[in-house]
């Protein structure tokens, strides 16, 4: 993670009360995160999808979902 990131992470990790290690990125959830990005932004047409399906894809990791399944099912569905 770079440090621009970094900082971002130790934020939002204070503005949640959530230990920083928490919100630690793999390299394989970098490269899952930015494919659902990249799905978002160049699938559907709409550049602002690319945050937005991001955004619902941790909504669900927060219910319990796994990243690679929800990228996934992403992927397989008749978008």
């Amino acid at each position: 993670m770079d440090a621009w990131l970094s900082g971002a992470r130790d934020a939002i990790a204070h503005a949640a009360d959530v230990p920083r290690d928490q919100l630690e990125l793999t390299d394989e959830d970098i490269r899952t995160i930015l494919d659902l990005a990249r799905i978002g932004a160049h699938d559907s047409g709409e550049r602002t999808n690319a945050p937005l399906l991001c955004y619902l894809a941790g909504i669900a990791i927060a219910r319990g979902g796994v990243l690679h399944e929800l990228a996934d099912a992403v992927r397989r569905a008749p978008l």
